[in-house]
Parts: C-alpha cells; sequence; structure tokens
C-alpha cells in the first residue's frame, strides 16, 4: 500500500491512525521517555535514521539533555510499535527487514486490515470521509515523496477511525511502522512513472466506506496492499542496501 499517524504537519511523521503512538506509553514510561521517543520516531519515519541505523544512548541522551533512563524507556516504545530492535549487551538499531520478511509483513496486512475497515465502518463520520476525500484529490496532484505519504498515511488511518478494537489495531499499527521505510521507496519508484492506479484505489475506498459496503471496502484494501507488496519484489535492489552496524 503506498500507503501509516501524532499531530505534527511535517512531512514523513505519523498523523492520526495507525502509526500513532499509544497514549498509555506516556503513563507508562513517563513524560520524558515519550518526548524522546516522539522525536526518535520523527527522524525514523522521515529517514533521517535509515533502517539498520544504530542508536547510541549516550548521544540520544546528550541530544535530548537526559539521562540514559528516559533513553531506554524511549526505545521500549519504540521497539513496541516496531521501529527499533534491541539487541542484549550489544545496541538499539532502526529496524531492517530483507524483501523475504517484508512480503511477510504485507501478506498479514492483506489478511488483517480488510478486517479492521470492516469494524469501523459502522463508527466512521462524515467529516472523515469528507477529509478522506480531500486527501485523495491532495495526494493525486503532489509529486513530493514525503508529502504524499504523508498524506497517505493521514487517510488510511481515518479510514479505521470508526473501529473500537482491542488487537486489530495494534497489529496494522505495527506492521504500518515496519513497512514504512520500504513504502517510502515504492513511493519514490510509482512516482516517477506516473502510475494513476493508486489515486483510483483511494477514491474507490471512499466511495466504499461512504456506501458503508464493508465487503467492497476490504476487496479495495486488499489490492491496494497486494499490489505494493508485487511492486517491490520487483525491485530487490530496494532492500540490497544498509548502513554499517557498529
Amino acid at each position: 500500500m503506498t500507503d501509516v499517524p501524532s499531530s505534527s504537519t511535517r512531512a514523513g511523521t505519523a498523523t492520526p491512525g495507525p502509526g500513532a503512538p499509544h497514549h498509555t506509553d506516556k503513563a507508562r514510561y513517563g513524560d520524558t521517555s515519550q518526548r524522546i521517543a516522539d522525536g526518535l520516531r520523527t527522524a525514523i519515519l522521515a529517514g533521517e535514521l535509515p533502517p539498520g541505523s544504530r542508536i547510541r544512548q549516550e548521544e540520544v541522551a546528550a541530544q535530548y539533555g537526559a539521562s540514559r533512563i528516559p533513553v531506554r524507556g524511549a526505545l521500549r516504545i519504540l521497539e513496541s510499535d516496531g521501529l527499533v530492535k534491541l539487541v542484549a549487551n550489544s545496541g538499539a538499531w532502526v529496524s531492517q527487514f530483507d524483501l523475504g520478511e517484508c512480503e511477510e509483513f504485507y501478506r498479514i496486512r492483506e489478511a488483517v486490515e480488510p478486517l479492521l475497515l470492516s469494524a469501523s465502518v459502522p463508527g466512521l463520520t462524515s467529516q472523515a470521509l469528507d477529509r478522506m476525500d480531500e486527501l485523495a484529490e491532495e495526494m493525486a496532484r503532489t509529486t513530493e515523496v514525503e508529502r504524499f505519504l504523508h498524506l497517505d498515511r493521514e487517510f488510511h488511518g481515518l479510514s479505521y477511525t470508526g473501529a473500537k478494537t482491542v488487537v486489530l489495531d495494534e497489529i496494522v499499527r505495527r506492521m504500518w511502522n515496519m513497512t514504512h521505510h520500504y513504502r517510502l521507496m515504492f513511493a519514490q519508484v510509482f512516482l516517477e512513472q506516473g502510475d494513476t492506479v493508486v489515486h483510483d484505489e483511494h477514491r474507490m475506498l471512499v466511495r466504499a466506506l461512504r456506501e458503508q459496503d464493508a465487503d467492497q471496502a476490504g476487496l479495495v484494501a486488499c489490492s491496494h496492499i497486494r499490489r505494493t507488496r508485487r511492486q517491490l519484489a520487483r525491485h530487490p535492489e530496494l532492500f540490497s542496501s544498509s548502513p554499517a552496524r557498529n
């Protein structure tokens, strides 16, 4: 899915929806940990910290004027988001996946996101749907990759705002976060090629949601995600480069 969202307006950061931080994180880890996690999340989603980058606790602590204790809390938040991998007695790295792992994540999304959409349909407001219409047209006009991804995350996040679930939203949130970097690379490819199918699918999804046709919305979403998975499989070179782990 050229597709996953905090209230920041900065391109590449999360907006309300499947990539949003849980409100329980602040209560569990404290204000400072949450502030650091939000800053690191922004840097990861903006591509400033690419997959495989090492996150050094002492550098983060100095940057935020904090001790290592809240930094460790922030890293645990990001680990639960799927954005960071913590290795015992070694350190923390931005999560990185190969093509096979990424394909598995997309297959999970194909199965789970239609279920979350179905749960969301009865609770979607007209305001959310109107905003989705606006976002679909903004995406069709933009040629900037980061801007497209920012709009796309808000668009799909809004499609799930009617759902009240215990497990599904958590699964989708993690899958969006874990595949964000690869959506970024895919978006670069399809925008360069002038592909318009993505925009047609966005409009079809809004139409199905307006008609409260959960089955059709699920089919559109599944096709949307599957097409991105197949496109990524045609570009294995997108998974070949990685920063040195040191």
